[in-house]
């Protein structure tokens, strides 16, 4: 396949989910410059396979890529014990839809109330095995169906229902006990 064919292909897949991308790679990397790094070698390798994309779900092909290379990357530059969660706001800013003009703003208030309620989020979600919190993540945050969590991770549809069942549980638990 020539360059020009391969530079289309790229912009028609890979370009409109390179926010999921970001998100999901800052939820396994843990900070903002890890997970660029992580998504422009992800972007690198789409771009080399792309001709090889056999059509399905664009948005399950591309995170798949950069959960893969998130892997990699993290095992090459970091010790196996460290990987570190990402503020939930992040996420919502990130997913959030240009079409908020209209929502009334919030008070100082009920701003503190939902960092608040985002912090124990994500230290819950933090307390989780990767397997779990990859499914908690990419299900709850990144709104993703189980068929297409299957094909990113690569697991049949019952251990995702599964795992997000458990990790599921295990946030709830984890909140509780933190209220508590």
């Amino acid at each position: 396949m020539d360059s020009t064919r391969s530079a289309e292909l790229f912009r028609q897949i890979v370009l409109p989910h390179l926010r999921d991308a970001l998100a999901l790679a800052r939820w396994l990397a843990g900070n903002q410059s890890d997970a660029e790094d992580i998504v422009q070698e992800s972007c690198v390798r789409a771009l080399k396979s792309v001709d090889g994309y056999a059509g399905g779900s664009a948005r399950a092909w591309l995170l798949a890529i950069v959960r893969n290379t998130a892997f990699t990357w993290l095992a090459r530059h970091r010790s196996a014990s460290l990987v570190m969660v990402g503020d939930l706001g992040d996420i919502d800013d990130v997913s959030r839809d240009a079409d908020t003009a209209a929502e009334p703003q919030p008070t100082p208030e009920s701003e503190l109330i939902r960092r608040a309620d985002q912090r124990a989020l994500a230290t819950a979600i933090a307390t989780l095995s990767l397997p779990l919190r990859e499914v908690v993540v990419l299900r709850d945050i990144s709104g993703f169906s189980y068929k297409e969590i299957a094909a990113v991770l690569n697991l049949p549809i019952g251990t995702v229902m599964s795992r997000l069942s458990r990790g599921r549980h295990q946030v709830a638990t984890e909140i509780r006990r933190a209220d508590a």
